[in-house]
């Protein structure tokens, strides 16, 4: 564990937290937590990991924006479901996704687990662009991500990051019960 892992975990359960909680400041913390992941994921050659969070910094700006940002109907983005199609598309992308990237990772880099940190690299990608449309099946599918993501830390001997997964895990389960109870969805 190094100074830079600690301080990212640390930011990365505020960053949870805050977005369970449906504070936008979720964002701007989330985005330093993963700038700083890219770096500790690059050391211990989990390189899917390691583009998965500098593509997590620009949807860090991205559910920012979708939090923030009035129209004319509302203040801010509601939690909202998506319908049984959306979801299977968005699996289905996510899938796709890894196994373009457990081949590459697998064929052109010394990644440690190539095809397992793809898979999780493409479906977080899906749950992290329905979170920032505020899509209560962010959730659930964070929940089985973080999951797998604490064998695979395990595994790495990165004990204070498969801690903190596992502390994510919780927060998913809280986020999922908090969301179900927003007024919003009573309206869908």
């Amino acid at each position: 564990m190094s100074g830079l892992e600690l301080f990212a975990a640390v930011l990365g359960v505020i960053a949870v937290w805050l977005t369970a909680k449906q504070n936008p400041w979720c964002w701007p913390i989330g985005l330093v937590m993963v700038l700083l992941y890219t770096w500790v994921f690059y050391d211990v050659k989990l390189y899917s990991d390691m583009l998965l969070q500098l593509v997590y910094a620009v949807l860090q700006l991205y559910g920012w924006w979708q939090w923030t940002r009035p129209d004319s109907v509302r203040e801010a983005r509601e939690v909202s479901l998506l319908t049984p199609q959306a979801v299977a598309f968005g699996l289905g992308i996510g899938l796709l996704g890894s196994l373009g990237l457990g081949a590459a990772m697998a064929t052109w880099t010394d990644a440690a687990h190539p095809w397992l940190d793809a898979a999780l690299t493409g479906f977080s990608l899906v749950a992290q662009l329905w979170m920032a449309q505020k899509r209560l099946q962010c959730w659930p599918l964070w929940i089985v991500l973080d999951v797998i993501f604490v064998g695979l830390f395990l595994s790495k001997a990165m004990y204070l990051t498969a801690a903190l997964y596992a502390l994510f895990t919780l927060i998913a389960v809280q986020g999922w019960r908090d969301w179900r109870r927003d007024p919003a969805l009573a309206y869908t």
